[in-house]
């Protein structure tokens, strides 16, 4: 048996082997900063995770426990498919599994074992049937469980369910079978939590280990932190089951089912010290843990063996040239006029080149580039171009904008900065009927198993968690609609509910002045936050450099057939994984339908070529008929446009830019000024020429920026760290940049 004395001196002597993160969805209570934070306050010197069926948490949960100084253990508990047209030990031939499945727990032990691991949870999901859950067959862990540990997963395991059906000899067959899968890695799992089972089987698990040498090991499944949080706990999985708290044909666990000491743990298990020990023997055993890496981008494909740096270079002078004769040249212009014309973008691109070239993402504009000229080609209506991105000339010479940005003003350093090294990110606007279209000339591009999207996961709000938890409480529908109407609903700036709980005396009154109102906000406030559910973001794909599951874990959506990665946005970002933004607007759907339905009058337009100083249009605007207008359709917008009388572009720039909290307290200045009954204040002479356009109301980004390198000689790399702190609300950034 494997012994280890413990040594107590500088931490506690017991590791917590089986905890299900808030990943395990509507299901684990236990958020991840808590959950580090619990096992520094306890002095634990390492802790693993093993949320159900998924790897969701393991990157945020290795990141965390690291920089907190204990050593994260990434696992997961699998569920393992009973195997059809077997004898009970699984030998045979599987003809498919039923929805139940065996408990079995994997802990990555190295590398090799965490890229293992990898691919077991992302088959799970990837080949899983229609019964929707993710399952793991014993026949396809041959050849995958180098690096790993394992736990027979207790009473829910295999051996455990061959126990309780009474099948002793099938029972060790299993755990044999299991041990020969991870050879000096497999470890009979013991817990206490008071159940019946557990105390049952407990007398032949220790037969089995001792009658076959093998490991004990002690867990505790901790699904939430304190015996306070058990009723709220209770009450999340009956959320998740659609079932109420007075039923009694329902999932349940037990108070003991927390996060307990060590010193608990080592009375639980007092009579069997070696299998407290072997958690620090399993602990020393796993050395390795997931974390941060560079940005990789798939090679480009540049078909003449050129690199990509050359590639991009031609690309971008050849589109300059040709934006330069449709949209800067004039008939009447002479080759002087043409030259002089021309030099600011040809010096512009150069900058903008090298920077992209010195930065190392040529490949990365090639890849935009060419999936957007795609679209073009094949018709799927392509936005022109918004955030930060359409201040870079490169892209505008490679069509992946339509906008001049020295016509607009706008600033390369905005998207891309040398001074502050961060990935680029277009924001691309596809029509929304087409845009899976375009995702599949990606996917048929780089590879099926490279290109994936990206997960979300839905939280318990405010208000949903009032009524979900006054549903399994069974309270009446009326009354707990009520209270949660109570309860502020504003995506844009959302509330929490100790927020709107102080902020509202009709609730505090219904909380003093009845029980049961009482009881649900104490449980609602407890499972704020929760995650309760997974899809996938709405524009987010990643494109690797190689199978996506030799890096991340990936996951499938029963309702979708397309992959998407297990590690959210920021953390697939902090894999290494570039991101790049599909949206889909139904607005560039109706305007393509537009153009068709014209085009049957023998009418073409071209939208790009539309002139932006078109004397109707401005009158329409101007009515507030505007039902239809991207960002201009709602009342309030409709009102500036009408009081404003916009005639120019500029004009429905500034609406749009200025139609948002905080800058809206400006809109009456600029119709004033506009119209002369305000007198145009530029704060200081030398900002004129930088806020003339907005009648001397900072507006844009792009003039604050201006306004820092005028008034305090920044360059613009500096002034974009300078405009990111004020717009992110970064206070030590602002007190370091304020002289």
């Amino acid at each position: 048996m494997s012994k280890a004395a413990p040594d107590t001196a500088n931490h506690a002597d017991f590791v917590h082997l089986r905890v299900h993160s808030a990943y395990s969805l509507a299901e684990g209570a236990l958020r991840i900063p808590q959950l580090v934070e619990l096992c520094r306050d306890r002095a634990m010197p390492a802790v693993a995770i093993t949320d159900t069926g998924n790897l969701f948490g393991a990157l945020e949960f290795s990141l965390a426990a690291a920089k907190a100084g204990i050593q994260p253990i990434v696992g997961c508990q699998l569920a393992l498919a009973r195997e059809a047209n077997a004898d009970a030990s699984g030998n045979g031939n599987g003809g498919g599994h039923n929805v139940e499945g065996d408990q079995l727990v994997l802990l990555a032990q190295s590398e090799a074992g965490y890229l293992n691991l990898l691919d077991i949870v992302s088959r799970s999901y990837v080949e899983m049937g229609d019964d929707a859950r993710p399952m793991v067959e014993l026949a396809d862990l041959g050849g995958r469980t180098d690096g790993l540990i394992a736990l027979s997963g207790g009473v829910a395991g295999l051996p455990g369910r061959l126990l309780a059906e009474g099948q002793a000899d099938a029972a060790e067959k299993a755990l044999l079978r299991l041990a020969g899968l991870f050879p000096g890695r497999f470890y009979v799992e013991l817990q206490r939590h008071g159940l019946e089972a557990e105390e049952r089987l407990e007398p032949a698990f220790l037969d089995l280990a001792y009658a076959n040498d093998l490991p004990l090991v002690a867990t505790n499944e901790a699904f939430f932190a304190e015996a306070e949080m058990y009723e709220a706990h209770d009450a999340l999985l009956c959320i998740s089951q659609s079932a109420y708290v007075s039923q009694s044909e329902r999932r349940r666990v037990t108070a003991e089912h927390r996060l307990k000491s060590a010193a608990e743990m080592r009375a639980l298990f007092a009579d069997l010290p070696e299998a407290i020990d072997n958690t620090l023997v399993i602990a020393r055993r796993c050395s390795f843990m997931p974390t941060e890496a560079r940005p990789m981008l798939p090679p480009f494909p540049t078909g003449d063996g050129a690199s990509e740096d050359d590639a991009l270079r031609a690309e971008a002078e050849a589109g300059l040239n040709a934006r330069l004769e449709m949209h800067v040249f004039t008939a009447d212009m002479d080759a002087g006029a043409r030259e002089a014309a021309a030099e600011p973008y040809i010096e512009r691109l150069k900058f903008e080149l090298e920077t992209i070239v010195n930065m190392g993402y040529s490949g990365y504009f090639l890849i935009v580039s060419d999936f957007i000229k795609w679209s073009k080609a094949n018709d799927i209506a392509v936005g022109p171009g918004r955030g930060s991105g359409a201040g870079s000339v490169v892209a505008w010479a490679l069509t992946i904008t339509d906008l001049d940005p020295l016509r607009f003003g706008l600033f390369f350093e905005r998207f891309l900065n040398p001074e502050r090294v961060s990935m680029p990110d277009f924001d691309i606007d596809f029509c929304q009927e087409r845009r899976d279209e375009v995702i599949g000339y990606v996917r048929e591009k780089y590879g099926d198993d490279r290109v994936a999207q990206i997960i979300t996961f839905g939280k318990l709000q405010a208000r949903a968690v009032v009524r979900d938890v006054g549903r399994v409480l069974e309270m009446p529908y009326g009354q707990v609609d009520r209270i949660a109407k109570l309860v502020p609903n504003n995506p844009a700036n959302p509330v929490t509910l100790a927020e709107a709980i102080e902020g509202e005396a009709q609730l505090q009154a219904m909380r003093d002045e009845d029980e049961n109102v009482a009881h649900l906000l104490d449980v609602a406030l407890k499972l704020e936050g929760l995650y309760r559910n997974s899809s996938t973001h709405a524009a987010g794909v990643v494109i690797g450099d190689k199978p996506l599951s030799e890096t991340i874990p990936l996951y499938r959506d029963p309702r979708s057939s397309t992959l998407a990665t297990q590690f959210s946005m920021k953390y697939v970002e902090a894999a290494g994984l570039v991101k790049f933004d599909f949206l889909g607007l139904k607005t560039l759907d109706v305007l393509q339908k537009a153009v068709e339905l014209v085009a049957l009058r023998g009418i073409d337009i071209d939208l790009g070529a539309l002139p932006l100083d078109d004397g109707k249009t401005f009158e329409m605007l101007a009515r507030g008929d505007t039902t239809g207008v991207f960002q201009c359709e709602s009342s309030g917008v409709r009102d500036v446009l009408r009081k404003l009388g916009p005639d120019r572009f500029e004009d429905i720039i500034a609406v749009v830019a200025l139609y948002r909290p905080g800058p809206m307290d400006n809109i009456p200045s600029y119709i004033a000024r506009k119209h002369g009954r305000e007198e145009v204040d530029y704060l200081h002479d030398v900002l004129e020429g930088c806020l003339k356009e907005t009648y001397g109301i900072p507006i844009y980004q792009e003039q604050v920026m201006q306004m820092a390198q005028e008034l305090a000689g920044y360059t613009l790399g500096g002034a974009d760290l300078l405009r990111r702190a004020m717009g992110k609300k970064i206070k030590a950034e602002m007190d370091a940049q304020q002289e």
